[in-house]
């Protein structure tokens, strides 16, 4: 297997029997079929994938959220069409529909019902508005690792989560520039500090501090605020969960990173070797597609520079 020379930061997750790999250009996402044949699906990230805001510090993390609120969703939905009949699957508008109900669900559950709870909380109890806006951080902390337990008793969702686990191992494996095969990645742990379980509890923490700061609101603002302000909030998120994965060697970083990594016990398990068979085709899948776009562009530059060299002579 070639090496790119700059070692990226290739980030995935997990789905229904399957794994998501995604690049800086590509992504690729392998699946179990029912019939034990693996499955792969490649696209090219066009969009807000190739914007400016690609490169600008803070902005960059519209990508990540993105990933996680829109993208993720529709190849979860995209893995549970693979297990199901055809009669089963969702596609075109019934897809759509569900994207949006799931976003909908999601920002109205973590973020909005503990603002409204908070507030009841504010009137019935006569408390400071500073208390209310400190306990709504910690109502939206406790309904996210509750529901994250909850959701783990699941048979179904444990083996998402040991897919998990395979994700890490692999991109873990591929860092420290072992050989990727089953038994290599088998050694590594189902930790990472870019975890998208790491970015969810570093932008509810962030939440706290903001909405703290923000101090007294009318019921409405209060509310168009906490959703207003996710897209900057997952700016800074991502901007930690950066920083602390690229100096990881720093104690001080190692302290930050504990509650994000002891977190992710509740959203990783170990894998069996076939979980991570299908890692390993996803990460391969858009390793291949990844170099095949860098050789592509040296091709192009090596071009351009025998055009330019033969205008000059």
């Amino acid at each position: 297997m070639t090496k790119i020379k700059h070692l990226p930061l290739y980030g995935g997750q997990a789905l229904i029997e399957g794994v998501l790999m995604r690049g800086s250009s590509t992504l690729a996402a392998a699946f179990r079929k029912p019939s034990g044949e693996i499955a792969i699906q490649k696209e090219q990230l066009d969009g807000i994938y190739k914007s400016k805001i690609k490169s600008v510090p803070f902005l960059r993390g519209l990508i990540i959220l993105w990933d996680s609120l829109v993208l993720g969703t529709r190849y979860l939905t995209i893995s549970a069409n693979y297990q199901g009949e055809d009669e089963e699957k969702i596609e075109g508008i019934h897809l759509i529909l569900t994207l949006l109900f799931s976003l909908t669900i999601a920002v109205a559950f973590f973020f909005v019902l503990p603002a409204l709870i908070s507030e009841w909380l504010e009137t019935a109890l006569n408390l400071h508005n500073f208390w209310s806006n400190l306990l709504e951080g910690v109502i939206r902390l406790i309904f996210v690792v509750v529901y994250i337990w909850a959701v783990g008793r699941i048979p179904e969702i444990k083996r998402v989560f040991s897919y998990h686990g395979a994700e890490h191992k692999t991109i873990n494996a591929f860092e420290s520039g072992t050989e990727l095969t089953v038994e290599n990645i088998q050694k590594f742990s189902v930790e990472n500090p870019r975890c998208g379980t790491a970015f969810l509890l570093t932008l509810i923490i962030l939440s706290i501090l903001v909405f703290v700061l923000l101090g007294p609101l009318p019921v409405l603002w209060r509310l168009i605020s906490r959703i207003a302000l996710l897209p900057i909030l997952a700016g800074f998120a991502y901007e930690f969960i950066r920083w602390t994965g690229k100096n990881q060697k720093l104690a001080i970083v190692q302290w930050l990173m504990k509650p994000n990594l002891a977190l992710q016990h509740l959203t990783t398990a170990e894998p069996d070797d076939m979980m991570v068979e299908v890692a390993l085709a996803a990460f391969n899948a858009m390793l291949e597609q990844e170099e095949k776009i860098q050789d592509e562009g040296t091709l192009k530059i090596v071009g351009e520079a025998r055009v330019l060299e033969g205008k000059v002579n």
